[in-house]
């Protein structure tokens, strides 16, 4: 079984399982304490914090561990807009934030904060000059990730982290992708990251506040962590993460320029392999290995399980998988394609005789899906009327009308690609859809295909989506 899902979660790593072994025996003790037990328990948890603090290049001092990566999202946020609550309460996200970033921004706005969500370019990075216009004089806190762990586009942290200093506003960076590569470079003001993604054990976060940056922790008060991660360490997790971020920080280099290479690999050849597929994120500025592609006229989820069967385990940005009803926020918020996505993520040490096979496996299992789904038409782009739709060429009037409702993507697409032959040059598709992820695939479909997108109007259910045809 090849495993491709190192975004989600990287295998633990060999020094990571040998620290956690020997720290199971000797960081047991409480290290408050100051018996020998516990002043054992406490060089160890002071040596995990001098490591790590050196890999994200912060004191030691200001690095806390906490239960997880988004506990440190949670604490960081709330902590930096209680600290500043006399400036105001205006918060800045990106519209590709990770999820405990966002649903921290509803929780603030729920509660009558104020939130800016920056919009990104369709390779997913944001414009630093769009944050810089985004700042006000009640912005408390602005928050940015480092690198986006859909579709790997690394964002431009050090402008905006300038834009931010020259405003007085810190900036909160979420870390947890790009930390196994190397530091976060730029004048941030708080950083998180999560053990998981780096080869270290699950359960393990960390905060890091700046020296000078007003924090308020919330809840009651407690002595571990300065006060900033309530609740008694777990020692021998902390002292496996950070011997884990050590260990890959020191092969980094050389792994991530195998890496690239095997990803660049999938991004040129993925689109000759398979007809109509469109691969997403920057070509250029993404982290080493990630690449994330989107196939025309594909389940997603039945996509997911195909290639499981075949033995990879990677993840999708679908609507149509199990795990989710709307397209992903990162996908919708660049504009590209949603349907049959798949994101490709290697773990260090990947070989590459299983990207080849990976490969060689592709076509064959997307072929396979189109065919069950009835695509091979549409695929092709051949002419040919399908079963959902209605009504008469233009000229008659208001051209087709393609009657997909109840139907989840991608068939609101297939079918729109089966009639789109049957009007002539300059008529008119109407496709009926009520699935949101039509609102995204639909333009998406029509940039790919070289129709144009007339626009959205409203209907008796769901929406029309206007498409004229132009080749």
């Amino acid at each position: 079984m090849s495993y491709f899902d190192a975004a989600s979660s990287a295998p633990l790593h060999p020094v990571a399982r040998q620290a956690l072994l020997a720290s199971l025996d000797e960081g047991w003790a409480d290290p408050a304490r100051l018996y020998r037990e516990g002043r054992r328990a406490r060089l160890l948890l002071d040596a995990a914090r001098e490591a790590a603090a050196e890999a994200v290049g912060c004191r030691p001092d200001e690095l806390v561990f906490t239960p997880s990566g988004t506990h440190a999202v949670h604490t960081g946020i709330a902590g930096a807009l209680a600290g500043r609550r006399r400036v105001g309460d205006h918060l800045i996200v990106s519209a590709v934030e990770h999820s405990s970033v966002l649903h921290s921004a509803e929780a603030h706005e729920s509660g009558g904060g104020s939130v800016t969500r920056i919009p990104v370019l369709r390779t997913g990075a944001v414009e630093a000059a769009a944050y810089e216009r985004g700042l006000r004089a009640d912005t408390a806190l602005a928050c940015l990730q480092s690198a986006n762990h859909e579709v790997g586009t690394e964002q431009p942290v050090a402008a905006v982290a300038d834009a931010c200093r020259a405003a007085g506003v810190p900036l909160l960076v979420d870390a947890a992708q790009s930390l196994p590569w190397r530091p976060v470079e730029g004048n941030w003001s708080l950083l998180t990251g999560s053990a998981h993604k780096w080869g270290g054990p699950s359960g393990v976060g960390l905060l890091a506040v700046r020296k000078g940056v007003r924090f308020a922790p919330g809840g009651p008060a407690d002595e571990r962590e300065a006060g900033r991660s309530p609740g008694y360490e777990n020692i021998p997790a902390i002292v496996a993460s950070a011997a884990a971020l050590r260990a890959v920080r020191a092969e980094a280099a050389a792994e991530a320029a195998r890496l690239r290479e095997l990803t660049e690999r999938i991004r040129a050849r993925v689109p000759k392999l398979v007809p109509d597929v469109e691969v997403v994120g920057d070509p250029v500025r993404r982290l080493p290995g990630v690449v994330t592609f989107s196939c025309l006229y594909v389940d997603g989820e039945t996509l997911l399980h195909e290639l499981d069967r075949a033995g990879f385990s990677v993840s999708s940005g679908s609507s149509c998988t199990s795990s989710t009803l709307t397209p992903s926020h990162v996908l919708k918020a660049m504009g590209v394609l949603s349907e049959g996505n798949v994101r490709v993520s290697l773990p260090a040490g990947t070989p590459a005789e299983e990207v080849e096979r990976f490969l060689d496996v592709l076509p064959g299992v997307v072929a396979a899906v189109r065919e069950t789904l009835g695509a091979s038409a549409g695929a092709s782009g051949a002419a040919a009327t399908g079963a959902g739709a209605a009504g008469a060429p233009a000229g008659g009037g208001d051209g087709l009308v393609v009657d997909a409702l109840g139907r989840r993507c991608p068939i609101p697409v297939i079918e729109l690609a089966k009639v789109i032959g049957d009007v002539p040059v300059g008529g008119t598709v109407r496709v009926l859809a009520d699935d949101e992820a039509a609102r995204l695939d639909i333009p998406a479909w029509c940039e790919m295909r070289g129709q144009e997108y007339v626009g959205e109007e409203p209907a008796d259910r769901g929406s029309a989506y206007l498409v004229r045809r132009v080749s």
